[in-house]
Formats: C-alpha cells, structure tokens, sequence
C-alpha cells in the first residue's frame, strides 16, 4: 500500500509540473482573449454611437394655398450653428433666401445680421417670397448715398445687404458682392469697418 501511494506520489509530481504548463498557457489564452475582446469592444462601441447620431434633414414640399406656394411642414424650430446666417436658413427650409425677412420679423430679431450659435429660432409657415414681392425693401438701407464706383470701403453700420441697395438699387444683390469678395469676407453677415469691397459692375 506505501508503495503504490509511493508511486503515485511521483507520478503526480512528474504531472503537476505538466498540469501547471497547462494552466499557465490556459491563463495566457483566456488573458488574451480578454484583452482583444475589450479593445475591439471599445471600436464597436464607438462605431455604433457614430451610426447613431442622428442627421438633420429637411426636404422642402411645396403645398398650394390660396393661388400661393407654402412649404410644408412649417412652423419648426431651428437650432443655429456655427457659421449659419439668415439668408442660409432660408435658403434651407423655404429654397430661397428671400425669406429671411419673415426668420427676423416672427422672432424679433433687432439686428437680423447677428445670430449666435445654440439660438433657436422659429421658422413660420408662410408662403415663399420671391423679389419683387418685398415692398420697400430699399428702405433698410444704412444711407441714402448712391454707390456709383467699383468698389466700396466698408463704414461703421454697413451690411452687405445695404451696401446692394446703395451700389444696384436692389439688397438681393448683396450676393454678388459677397462672391467677389469671398477672399476676405468668411461670413456674410459679418463685414468689418475698413474692408474694402470690390463690387462687380
């Protein structure tokens, strides 16, 4: 009986060394797995969140009230951005600009040319303009003084949309000023004093 105890005694010595190998290479494996699933883990997870980000958009349908083109869908709310002006928001929910002057009228704004970013604002259902429809639009001009020459240095109170007025006798011109002055205008809606603007003839 000693002796056979004496016998297993070794082999399982001779085993537990085998054993061992074993459970340390298994250790390894399991470590690794684990190691490799988390990090993958955090790949997944942020994929996932990317795909989940939901994209704002709008498509502009036109309803017909009263002989007139309506967007649907309106009145929103509209969450500036960065870099977003009125003319721009516009252009978005209405496929025109032109209706920047309502985007100021519903939400009081005093100074149209100054949104911030995070300001919401209420876009209202009414029907799309188009130039000939803004009565009196030359009267928000900033001065009365005809702008005859090519180019124009901008003074304290000017917009884009004045200086139009004042150059072409019509603020939806403004764009034109705008795109041949992109190389030192960023954003139209903030011109600074001293520019001097070019404007197309």
């Amino acid at each position: 009986m000693e002796k056979s105890l004496k016998i297993w005694l070794k082999r399982l010595k001779w085993h537990e060394s085998t054993i061992s190998m074993l459970f340390g290479a298994l250790v390894l494996i399991v470590a690794g797995v684990l190691v490799y699933n988390y990090f993958s883990g955090i790949g997944e997870e942020a994929q996932e969140e990317v795909l989940e980000v939901p994209t704002e958009e709008y498509t502009l349908q036109l309803d017909e009230q009263e002989g007139r083109l309506v967007p649907a869908g309106l009145p929103v709310e509209h969450a500036v951005s960065s870099g977003e002006h009125l003319w721009g928001i516009s252009e978005k929910y209405y496929g025109n600009g032109y209706n920047w002057l309502d985007i100021a009228q519903v939400n009081n704004l005093k100074n149209p040319g100054l949104i911030f970013s995070g300001q919401d604002l209420t876009i209202p259902k009414v029907a799309l303009r188009v130039p000939s429809q803004i009565a009196g639009a030359s009267s928000i001009a900033s001065s009365p003084d005809t702008i005859t020459e090519g180019s124009y240095t901008v003074v304290r109170g000017d917009t884009l949309w004045s200086i139009a007025v004042r150059a072409y006798q019509d603020g939806y011109q403004w764009t034109r000023i705008y795109q041949a002055n992109t190389d030192i205008v960023s954003n139209p809606d903030i011109i600074e004093i001293g520019m001097e603007l070019t404007l197309p003839r």
